[in-house]
């Protein structure tokens, strides 16, 4: 929606309407005064219950101006956002809040805020009440509409996540050279029946075939297209220290999800060091490749996609490999117990990823497809970077909503 600065602007001078909301803000200092707090909190909870929408800060709602928020202010009204949204909104709404920057017809140079809401699963509850969104305006719930909407929303949460049809794409956007890969001698001749039995496609509320999350993460080239933040940015740093003087590698890795786990095995092995001991004959690289392989294939086979704005992110220092993996773990699991218990966030997708061969070209995987299902991944990954390294690596859980794993890297001690 709006996935230019033209089309944003564009639908900012024709008006507000289902989808678009504009804001002007009023500052005291570093304080908003205005719009009242309670207001845009009902604002957004409106357009969540409703349909996928913007909200545009720094625009003047009734001439349609973009007039813009004073740069040094941009991160208290990020802050304000943000608030609203963990602490005024039942339950607490998820959405992408970004800064932008524009040029006005004038030449002048102005910083906006945009607010993505994706439809929600929930009903929010906002400090007076439940509303919904009709046009450009919002308005309150009757007790028949709440009642219905409530029986809706809890209905369509029986369907796991990654089954879900993503309602702004279309089917077109799967590619039969990419979701072919699944058929076997027993699969439907037909192919949208094929798509339906393997839940790559799903009826939206109006009956329409989508796109499931599952498919676009396996069968789509550009699957972040439609699901944001659906990749790995991976980055090399020099040293040992986050810090972008130090960085001698970046890339963004897109595409579907087994073509993401080749690029990210392929980063590692171009950016780690690998040290000859005694005779050329006997390497011994930085990482275990296979220990890679395992460790990313479970953060893209669990992460939890329903985070609107974050992604996988995969460091490399000098030292160690640090690899953050949106969500929580399952609420039966503990960091201790990653390596006895198997649990999963997304079983379609680990279905599929369990019939996707091991891509080529990823040495030491021993494996022919993708994904075990036997709960070895936690293990391989342990017992083979400690064997390298010495060490064992780390699982952490961050704020309970990011899951890190710190791999610790074989240092040869070339002075001995």
């Amino acid at each position: 929606m709006f996935d230019t600065i033209e089309s944003l602007i564009t639908q900012i001078r024709i008006g507000e309407d289902s989808t678009l909301e504009v804001k002007s803000l009023g500052f005291k200092g570093s304080q908003i005064i205005s719009p009242a707090r309670d207001s845009f909190a009902d604002e957004m909870a409106a357009m969540a219950n409703s349909a996928s929408g913007v909200i545009v800060l720094g625009v003047d709602d009734k001439t349609k101006k973009i007039i813009g928020i004073p740069q040094e202010l941009l991160d208290a009204a990020e802050t304000w956002v943000r608030s609203i949204c963990n602490d005024s909104i039942k339950p607490q709404l998820i959405c992408e809040i970004r800064k932008l920057s524009i040029v006005s017809e004038a030449g002048e140079r102005l910083f906006i805020i945009r607010i993505d809401i994706p439809r929600s699963l929930f009903v929010h509850q906002s400090p007076t009440g439940y509303f919904y969104r009709i046009g450009s305006s919002k308005r309150q719930m009757s007790t028949e509409m709440l009642g219905r909407l409530i029986q809706q929303r809890s209905q369509a949460r029986t369907v796991y996540f990654d089954e879900q049809a993503v309602t702004h794409a279309d089917v077109s956007c799967l590619e039969k050279e990419l979701w072919s890969k699944f058929t076997t001698d027993l699969s439907p001749a037909d192919d949208t029946e094929f798509l339906y039995k393997m839940r790559l496609i799903a009826d939206d509320d109006t009956g329409v075939p989508r796109p499931t999350v599952s498919g676009l993460l396996l069968a789509c080239q550009k699957p972040n297209e439609y699901i944001r933040n659906a990749y790995i940015q991976a980055v090399a740093y020099k040293g040992t220290e986050r810090d972008a003087v130090y960085q001698i590698d970046a890339i963004d890795i897109e595409g579907p999800l087994d073509v993401q786990i080749k690029k990210a095995c392929d980063f590692v092995h171009k950016n780690m060091r690998v040290f000859a001991l005694n005779s050329p004959d006997r390497r011994i690289p930085q990482y275990s490749i296979r220990a890679v392989f395992e460790a990313v294939v479970n953060a893209v086979a669990h992460r939890d996609y329903s985070i609107y704005a974050s992604k996988i992110r995969l460091h490399l220092f000098s030292d160690r490999l640090e690899l953050f993996s949106p969500g929580c773990i399952p609420n039966t699991m503990s960091v201790e117990s990653l390596p006895l218990r198997q649990a999963t966030r997304n079983e379609l997708i680990t279905s599929l990823l369990a019939r996707c061969a091991t891509p080529a070209g990823i040495n030491g995987v021993l494996r022919e497809y993708i994904m075990d299902k036997r709960g070895e991944g936690v293990p391989i990954i342990l017992s083979e970077s400690k064997k390298l390294s010495g060490s064992a690596p780390k699982y952490i859980l961050i704020d309970n909503t990011e899951l890190m794993l710190t791999i610790y890297a074989y240092m040869h001690n070339e002075s001995a």
